[in-house]
């Protein structure tokens, strides 16, 4: 992480770190490992919180050391969390991707889901932002 940028610790577990970065007004969550249901939905949720409390808060998934859904979840996420993540006040999902964009397939899912509802774009750092 960039340690240059204040970051406010939202929420933190086994599976993924939630940080509100103060500079950037983007709420980011790191996934460390595959997760799904409440372990998956949990961090999320915590999410929304922070776009709600922030106004124009975006929101930055940092994929590069885990980052699949099962089905259930995925289905979620487009049901649920990217139309209330818009209702919040959040226009762009960015996702932090290596180099060789190993999960391509999963974020793209992600994107069809729900690209009339926010913006998406694929970066390789929060200097990007």
């Amino acid at each position: 992480m960039d340690y240059k940028m204040k970051y406010k610790t939202v929420y933190l577990s086994e599976f993924s770190d939630v940080f509100y970065v103060v500079e950037k007004n983007v709420v980011l969550v790191h996934w460390k490992k595959y997760c799904e249901l409440e372990q998956y939905r949990t961090p999320l949720e915590n999410a929304l919180m922070v776009i709600k409390d922030h106004s124009g808060c975006n929101y930055v998934a940092d994929t590069r050391d885990g980052f699949e859904d099962n089905p259930r979840d995925t289905e979620w996420v487009a049901g649920y969390f990217m139309p209330k993540a818009k209702e919040y006040g959040c226009q762009i999902i960015y996702f932090i991707i290596d180099k060789s964009n190993s999960l391509k397939e999963e974020l793209e899912g992600q994107e069809k889901d729900a690209s009339k509802l926010l913006e998406f774009r694929y970066i390789y750092g929060m200097d990007e932002i």
